[in-house]
């Protein structure tokens, strides 16, 4: 008990001299290294960190024990470390640094009146093209961009920067149109390219016979916040891939209540300060009927706080209301 009760001193001291600014900068770097371990869980980089992780604890090991050689050749190479870590890790730095660079100030600034309602309308127009490709059996790849720009994909394809209308989206993914093989991006509810050439996904886990339009669909959106809608050449099967995760087997209305979701977050189409503008108003009118006391009914003379009738009260209501001294 001595030894626990020293170490809850330790803290109690250590907590009474951090600061507010202490506990901010600790929850910002949890924050960050908590964001990283996901990123890396969801990619190949776990089995590298692993790997590392074992290499300290040899190289830990070796100094304890005393085995010169190994932490002699372990200590050079932790030195050069930190560039071979850059090397390794090269792809998942490049996607951190492209959602952190992501200008999510571009949709405030840019805003236009009736974006919900156009985007409900486009999203309508791509549901309707899906579901004919879905029973035609004819493959289809649609990015929904969004915070992240994708200008480097739309380089690789033809720009179109056209209305999304359905006769549209299903001449660009005729069978025998040009431009059938490679990706649409829409950007601000317009076909801004087509035919482009998308990444494919490294991730090994996912299933055997999914082909290039579905890895590529994955890709894409494990180097961004892009919304992908895939449609598959053999089976008509209408997928969609958010966040490197995806989505498959999906309904027509399945998918628009999707797209709706992801493409739509503000409620009924509202926009966002209508949306949190509700919400405030909502709490307030919660906190005032809690906080504020309703008004206090006006006592009857001659009654108590208890309700009780005095001696006078009850001779005058026997006399009939007639006060009777």
């Amino acid at each position: 008990m001595g030894v626990l009760g020293e170490a809850f001193e330790n803290i109690r001291s250590y907590l009474s001299l951090a600061s507010v600014m202490d506990v901010v900068d600790v929850a910002i770097v949890a924050f960050a290294i908590y964001k990283l371990m996901v990123l890396v869980r969801k990619s190949t980089a776990a089995q590298v960190l692993k790997g590392i992780a074992l290499l300290v604890v040899v190289l830990a090991l070796s100094g304890l024990f005393g085995l010169n050689v190994i932490n002699y050749i372990l200590t050079t190479m932790m030195q050069v470390g930190f560039i071979a870590v850059i090397i390794m890790f090269q792809p998942e730095l490049r996607k951190i640094l492209e959602k952190f660079g992501a200008n999510r100030f571009n949709r405030f600034f840019m805003h236009r009146e009736g974006d919900a309602a156009e985007s409900g309308v486009v999203i309508s127009q791509v549901v309707s093209a899906c579901g004919t490709f879905s029973q035609e059996k004819t493959g289809a790849l649609i990015v929904f961009e969004r915070r992240v720009l994708l200008d480097d994909l739309v380089r690789t394809g033809t720009i179109i920067n056209a209305d999304v209308s359905t006769m549209l989206v299903k001449n660009i993914f005729f069978k025998n149109a040009a431009l059938h093989d490679g990706a649409m991006i829409i950007r601000e509810n317009r076909v801004l390219a087509a035919g482009c050439v998308l990444p494919n996904s490294s991730n090994t886990s996912l299933s055997r016979d999914l082909g290039t339009r579905h890895r590529a669909g994955v890709g894409v959106s494990e180097a961004s916040d892009a919304v992908v809608v895939i449609v598959s050449e053999e089976t008509g099967t209408i997928s969609v891939a958010t966040d490197g995760m995806l989505k498959r087997h999906l309904t027509t209305e399945t998918l628009m209540a999707l797209l709706r979701k992801e493409l739509l977050p503000a409620e009924e189409g509202e926009d966002a300060t209508s949306a949190v503008r509700k919400r405030v108003n909502k709490v307030v009118s919660s906190m005032r009927s809690t906080f504020v006391r309703p008004p206090k009914e006006k006592k009857e003379s001659g009654v108590d706080k208890n309700g009780w009738k005095s001696r006078k009260k009850r001779r005058a209501d026997k006399n009939g209301g007639e006060d009777v001294e």
